[in-house]
């Protein structure tokens, strides 16, 4: 018998925006097929009908387009096991729902909402399992005839399934070993229910698991608990030996205190969760996204990679290809990884390092015109060479460098009063003479004169150049002066010297 070919699936629900956490375990899933050379489904779980946000769906698979994990079939994608949406798929649930009943797998509650809750209410901490289905209106307690009857009557029903006690269920996950879940503390999941004619999660999964051919299942930590259940299905239709292997990835943790990461952090130390800015059609709340940020789709994709998976080296970064071929989720930790946003930071600021001159100069020209200021692709791109290492962000250029594209309107208080001097103007004023005759404008041509005049003159160094600096840039920040200088050219480096000298006196 030949191996069993690799196919995953990627399956989330159109109940909002993509949280960051559900973009790893797809990550994480894209690595593990291809690594495999194997398959990437995208399947929309959407049996919840009351849940369903409109725009959610397309806002997912634009996230992925963004950040360049593909998928190799599913919805809108095509594929030979389809259709990949749930909805879609309720003519294929039933008959398995009946294959249960048939053969004493599952059985019919029609208990009401007020009747569970009733019976919450007289048993603490109680679920419908062995020890109280014998309790309440089911098909294990009602004669066969009034079970016809009550659905020829049109009563809406649930279909449970049943969950024998007494036994120890094996889950073996890939990350964490063999996993023993006592069956007694499992309640009888509903599978089915006829008020829309559509399964649970827990049918609908299994099915379209073994139907699509998965070979395994990656998913979050938060799944685990379902993972006996699905076990226990698979073994009730005879699939144990198509059973896809399971693998239990490590939640993600909120940056700071307990518990997992949630909007809610972000919204309090000002970083997204989500990979793309989210606009909730009910509410007209805006959510923000990595992309919207300003973070570029490699570095997102490289700092999910590294949270909760260490491969095992000091390399951090990576690309998509280096990724693949080192990924193993033998090396997924089993603890939960802690958000540090700050690293996601840290990466996008070496993924700007990392880009030429060129792709970040293309990405600033429209901040730069969209601020006032027509100047050559050429000119952008000697200012990024001179100030991309200072930013995290491209946006960040902006307020750091609009000096070179527009000279200073005032200048800073706390700079002036720290280096402009009684005798900086007249300083200045011959500084500006000396430039004057400057012929060789370069760094060089520049800086040779200027400090063979500060020596000749026997000024300090410092003095000068700190004065100059807030003349031309208006605060004491910024890259060499001869830099700024040989940029901004003769002409309007005696121009703003001169303002200064007027303004500052």
């Amino acid at each position: 018998m030949s191996e069993r070919r690799v196919r995953v699936r990627f399956a989330p629900s159109p109940t909002g925006p993509l949280h960051i956490g559900g973009v790893r375990t797809a990550l994480f899933n894209y690595l593990f097929a291809r690594q495999h050379k194997g398959d990437l489904v995208f399947r929309i779980e959407d049996t919840d009908s009351n849940r369903f946000v409109p725009g959610a769906e397309e806002y997912i698979i634009e996230a992925f387009r963004w950040l360049g994990i593909k998928f190799d079939e599913g919805v809108s994608f095509g594929g030979t096991y389809g259709p990949y949406r749930q909805s879609e798929r309720r003519h294929i649930y039933r008959k398995y729902v009946d294959q249960l009943l048939a053969d004493g797998k599952a059985y019919i509650a029609f208990d009401t909402p007020e009747e569970l809750e009733a019976k919450r209410g007289e048993i603490k901490n109680f679920q419908y399992d062995a020890s109280t289905r014998g309790l309440m209106r089911n098909s294990l307690t009602l004669p066969a005839e009034e079970v016809e009857a009550l659905i020829a009557d049109g009563h809406q029903y649930v279909v449970r399934f049943l969950v024998q006690p007494g036994e120890d269920v094996h889950v073996h996950d890939l990350i964490r070993g063999d996993v023993v879940i006592k069956s007694d503390i499992l309640d009888d999941k509903v599978l089915f229910k006829s008020a829309d004619e559509l399964p649970t999660y827990h049918l609908a999964n299994i099915v379209d698991d073994h139907l699509m051919e998965i070979s395994h299942v990656i998913r979050g930590e938060e799944w685990l608990p379902s993972a006996p259940l699905h076990v226990l299905l698979y073994r009730a239709f005879g699939w144990e030996d198509t059973m896809p292997q399971f693998a239990h990835l490590p939640l993600l943790l909120k940056p700071d205190g307990k518990g997992k990461l949630s909007k809610r952090d972000g919204d309090r130390l000002g970083f997204p969760v989500f990979p793309l800015e989210w606009h909730d059609p009910k509410s007209g709340e805006v959510s923000s996204g990595f992309r919207e940020q300003g973070y570029f789709p490699e570095a997102v994709v490289n700092f999910l990679a590294l949270l909760g998976w260490n491969p095992g080296t000091e390399q951090e970064m990576f690309t998509l290809d280096e990724l693949v071929e080192q990924f193993d989720l033998s090396k997924c930790s089993k603890a939960g990884a802690r958000f540090a946003y700050e690293k996601g930071i840290w990466f996008n600021h070496e993924y700007i390092l990392k880009k030429s001159d060129d792709e970040i100069a293309q990405l600033f020209a429209p901040i730069v015109a969209g601020n006032g200021v027509e100047e050559s692709m050429e000119r952008v791109k000697m200012v990024v060479h001179m100030m991309k290492d200072r930013v995290n962000f491209v946006k960040e250029l902006w307020p750091l460098c609009s000096f070179f594209f527009i000279p200073p309107s005032e200048y800073d208080e706390k700079t002036v009063k720290k280096r402009w001097k009684d005798y900086s103007a007249q300083q200045m004023s011959e500084l500006a003479e000396v430039i004057r005759g400057i012929d060789d404008f370069s760094v060089e041509g520049q800086e040779t004169v200027v400090k063979k005049w500060v020596e000749e003159k026997e000024y300090k160094l410092g003095d000068v150049m700190n004065a100059f600096r807030l003349a031309l840039v208006g605060i004491g920040k910024g890259p060499g002066m001869f830099d700024i200088t040989a940029f901004l050219g003769k002409e309007e480096t005696l121009s703003r010297l001169q303002r200064a000298i007027k303004v500052l006196g």
